[in-house]
């Protein structure tokens, strides 16, 4: 598994052309990566990479994610807010109980939720 090098290379691009649609648009398929996430279940090998990375690119404002990568993350925040709601909240709660990195990215959610 390859992940961010301690020089501050990006992370890894391995997994930058998973089809989000196909994911986003069939709960079978993002359920078990949100249950990965939240230590609910199993985890593919993708879904396990950005597990280990989540609370590093929130501090860093994903300045180690690619660009491809700091979209689907928009994305996929985006879809979550608006169709999930009930994990993004949990998964709000295991990664930010405090708030801090809704607050710091609030504008950006915002625009996202819209």
């Amino acid at each position: 598994m390859a992940l961010a090098r301690p020089d501050g290379a990006a992370y890894t691009d391995k997994y930058d052309n998973v089809d989000l649609d196909e994911i986003l648009s069939n709960r079978r398929l993002l359920v078990p990566y949100v249950k990965c996430i939240l230590d609910q279940g199993k985890c593919a090998p993708d879904a396990k990479e950005l597990k280990e990375h989540i609370i590093e690119a929130l501090e860093n404002e994903c300045g180690k994610c690619t660009e491809a990568q700091k979209k689907g993350t928009r994305r996929v925040i985006g879809h979550l807010i608006n169709n999930e709601a009930d994990y993004w909240n949990e998964l709000t709660a295991k990664f930010d109980p405090e708030k801090k990195y809704v607050q710091k990215y609030e504008k950006e959610l915002k625009e996202v939720k819209a």
